[in-house]
């Protein structure tokens, strides 16, 4: 387990990579949807639900690229 995070160890950077990739812009709507729900309820709605929708699809094909 100490070997976890060791350069030479390529698939879990990749992995961590992807997940980054694929959650990152969520994460980032997540947030701002939280900063304007209280002005724009509505709004904050809709990034909400293109996040979940983001993250689904974003964990969908990378998930696809990791298992082929």
């Amino acid at each position: 387990m100490t070997h976890f995070l060791e350069i030479g160890n390529g698939i879990i950077w990749m992995i961590l990579i992807f997940l980054i990739l694929a959650l990152s812009p969520a994460i980032i709507m997540t947030i701002i949807g939280f900063a304007i729900k209280k002005n724009k309820p509505k709004s904050a709605k809709v990034l909400f639900i293109i996040a979940t929708a983001y993250t689904i699809i974003g964990l969908g094909v990378c998930g696809a690229i990791l298992s082929s």
